[in-house]
């Protein structure tokens, strides 16, 4: 379940998991920052129990949350070798430093309301 990049997630009923990811870049132009997180995004979408990404950076603080149906599939995403190799790219030279939360969604609340419209 993916939406347009201007749009939320389209999640499914919860309980499910989100993955939020805040960073602080270092700015160095033609780090291949871009293109790296492009294919993390791309090759996550592929990956069992994905459910949806939103992504916001203004500045050199950067926000990301994904959305994983389970605590295996976000694990089983860590340990993915190209992703690890990315992790290990960015500890060594793309951000001055990031913090990883991982959260249960309990419940949502949507604006409108699907089917909807708004007043």
């Amino acid at each position: 379940m993916t939406a347009p990049a201007d749009e939320p997630s389209a999640t499914p009923a919860p309980p499910y998991y989100a993955v939020i990811f805040t960073s602080v870049r270092h700015e160095r132009p033609g780090d291949g920052y871009a293109e790296l997180a492009a294919r993390m995004v791309d090759l996550a979408r592929r990956q069992p129990g994905f459910l949806g990404v939103e992504s916001a950076r203004e500045g050199g603080l950067g926000i990301t949350v994904s959305y994983w149906s389970s605590l295996d599939a976000i694990a089983a995403w860590k340990a993915h070798a190209e992703h690890a190799d990315a992790q290990r790219r960015g500890r060594g030279s793309l951000y001055a430093r990031f913090r990883v939360r991982i959260c249960r969604v309990e419940r949502e609340t949507v604006f409108p309301n699907p089917g909807g419209s708004a007043p």
